[in-house]
């Protein structure tokens, strides 16, 4: 299990096999989560958004107009 070590000014280096594993580059930003039981997750704070392309287009669909997003909202509930 990788390990690191806490300086004087409260600062790490997170190791190189977790820096990989989590994608990050240097300037990333980190969320650190306190769970329930004590344990802390850290996770990369946002996801590149080249992540989400052509996540919500799909080819010989036509686009969806507001109203008709409206209704599928209202009929949700009936």
């Amino acid at each position: 299990m990788p390990t690191a070590t806490l300086s004087t000014k409260g600062q790490t280096v997170i190791p190189k096999p977790i820096r990989d594993h989590l994608d990050l580059r240097p300037g990333d930003k980190l969320d650190f989560v306190l769970l329930g039981n004590g344990d802390v997750v850290i996770r990369p704070a946002v996801d590149d958004v080249r992540k989400l392309k052509g996540l919500l287009r799909r080819p010989g669909r036509k686009p969806v107009s507001v109203e008709e997003m409206n209704q599928a909202i209202r009929n949700r509930g009936h």
